[in-house]
């Protein structure tokens, strides 16, 4: 495995992962702090928070940042998840310091201005707007709220209308001063890339970052399972059916991974074939797995018109009933450890791939997973850990979102009847 770790005196560990045929590097700050991390009043702030790193700095301005990234052809980005946020870029392997700069003096010496502020939150509201007019990706958002309800886990991580709208500067510059702090960030970098000069750099970048700072734990996860729907007059029916699935610590990870590949992972898949090939209920129909540090959500995605729906529950459910009942094939659980196989190694042949690989091992890991490792896993899943693992996720409580016109959907406790193992 080419990975390397260094840990610095204030805890910041550097990861690398070496590509010599390459001419380029992926470079990025991967930190253990996302929406989860946030109290209810100022939900969305970890996000605010990462448009907010790129509006300018002690040494740059916003129009500065940008400019200088792209004068040397790369690029530089960010998001934000439920446990994390990122903050990366793509540069030219003799660009990594003024990226590994620019990256550090956006994350230390950010200057929150009040004018960049007021213009954020404006388009941070209009994301959340558009967000509302898109409910095929609002869906997830409900899904998640009702599996997790009244939780830091179930709650969106754009925020809503109101927190973002009151969201004060110094809850921003506090979030920032408790959660970025070297016990909680991983600079990780692949491709072309030397990683003891790496190791120099960010010593000298990353000089101010402090060690450790006062925060509060996120509150553990406790899946709870039910149902959000929003009537809406549109043409389609978006809904989400789903359980509790695998965390990243579970046994049976690797096996969840397979069970939704040869369930609903792809043209070949059991959903796709029934719902969509021989039924013609849906245009997109998909199964998925998420994985968190304590807790999991396994579901299925769908749509569908609105007199398909009353049809498309029970077929979905009836499949769940198929797989548990007669079990799986030799040629379909091969069949998606390939497709996961192909995946891993897919992703491992571009530098932003195993960049973001790296960089999530070290959270969630405390070390790098060479694709080694990974496929020895997968390898080792039988028949029998995919039944195992569908056993544990079906019968557990369902969450149901929707949107659309739902008048032919049914109620989640006449879907909840039609599950193997309901009372």
């Amino acid at each position: 495995m080419s990975a390397r770790v260094t840990e610095l005196p204030n805890g910041l560990k550097v990861a690398t992962d070496s590509m010599e045929s390459v001419g380029t590097a992926s470079i990025g700050c991967w930190v253990g702090a996302g929406a989860r991390a946030e109290p209810a009043p100022i939900n969305g702030v970890a996000h605010f928070l990462e448009h907010m790193a790129f509006k300018g700095t002690k040494r740059r301005s916003a129009l500065q940042i940008a400019e200088e990234i792209e004068a040397v052809g790369g690029f530089l980005n960010a998001y934000t998840a439920r446990e994390n946020t990122a903050y990366y870029a793509k540069v030219l392997a003799e660009d990594v310091p003024l990226a590994s700069d620019i990256i550090s003096d956006i994350l230390l010496n950010p200057t929150f201005d009040e004018d960049e502020l007021a213009r954020e939150r404006s388009v941070i509201l209009q994301e959340i707007g558009q967000c509302y007019d898109t409910p095929d990706d609002l869906v997830y958002d409900l899904f998640q709220e009702a599996a997790f309800p009244g939780q830091a886990m179930g709650r969106p991580v754009l925020g809503s209308v109101e927190t973002v709208t009151d969201m004060p500067r110094d809850a921003i510059r506090d979030f920032m001063a408790t959660r970025y702090v070297g016990d909680t960030m991983v600079l990780a970098a692949a491709g072309k890339v030397d990683h003891d000069r790496l190791v120099d750099i960010a010593a000298d970048t990353f000089a101010d970052l402090p060690k450790t700072a006062q925060a509060e734990q996120p509150e553990g996860a406790a899946y709870r399972g039910g149902e959000v729907r929003e009537d809406r007059d549109s043409e389609q029916v978006h809904l989400l059916l789903g359980f509790p699935g695998a965390s990243y610590a579970d046994d049976g990870y690797y096996a969840a991974g397979v069970l939704s590949m040869l369930f609903g992972g792809g043209m070949a898949s059991r959903l796709f074939q029934e719902i969509r090939e021989k039924r013609g209920l849906v245009y997109s129909v998909y199964s998925f797995g998420w994985a968190f540090s304590d807790t999991g959500l396994f579901g299925v995605y769908a749509g569908t018109g609105q007199d398909e729906a009353s049809e498309l529950v029970p077929v979905l459910c009836g499949e769940i009933e198929k797989l548990l009942v007669k079990g799986i094939t030799d040629e379909e659980l091969a069949r998606a450890k390939a497709q996961l196989k192909a995946s891993l190694l897919m992703s491992r042949e571009a530098t932003g791939g195993r960049v973001e690989q790296l960089g999530q091992h070290m959270l969630i890991h405390g070390r790098p997973m060479g694709e080694a490792e990974q496929l020895q896993k997968l390898e080792a899943v039988d028949a029998d850990a995919v039944l195992g693992a569908a056993s544990r996720i079906f019968s557990g409580r369902p969450t149901l979102a929707a949107i659309g016109p739902l008048d032919r959907l049914e109620p989640l406790d006449v879907i909840r009847g039609r599950l193997p193992g309901s009372a």
